[in-house]
């Protein structure tokens, strides 16, 4: 059996005054749309990969507010995965996000309008959370 692949992201969220927006990225590689997130690196706790993964792919640095439940399912190399989350608030303008590495874009948005943005059924399980 192969080894469990570990990684963490975060759902970025603001409050604009009129209601909470979160971010999503896109990933050309894979044409979807979901929350940043990453391979957890060496010895690195989750925490500080999901902050370095949503950096990486958003250009935002962030603070964790609060876990999420974890998502586990099975990678595109068949092998098991789980993702820990964070809700996140940017210390940062939130305007600066920019797409990054793997991202080619970043959006800011209702939970409605995200929800029928996200590529995965797991990522409504997140907003849902949130």
């Amino acid at each position: 059996m192969s080894a469990v692949v570990r990684a963490a992201g975060g759902v970025v969220v603001r409050d604009t005054g009129v209601g909470e927006h979160v971010l999503l990225v896109h990933r050309s590689r894979y044409d979807d749309w979901t929350f940043p997130k990453g391979k957890v690196e060496g010895d690195e706790t989750d925490e500080a990969c999901a902050l370095r993964e949503v950096e990486e792919e958003t250009t935002l640095r962030c603070r964790l507010t609060r876990s999420l439940p974890p998502t586990r399912y099975v990678d595109a190399k068949g092998r098991p995965k789980v993702v820990r989350w964070w809700v996140m608030e940017p210390l940062g303008d939130p305007d600066a996000a920019a797409a990054s590495n793997e991202v080619d874009e970043v959006r800011w948005l209702p939970p409605e309008e995200a929800r029928a943005l996200l590529t995965y059924g797991r990522d409504h399980d997140l907003l849902d959370a949130v």
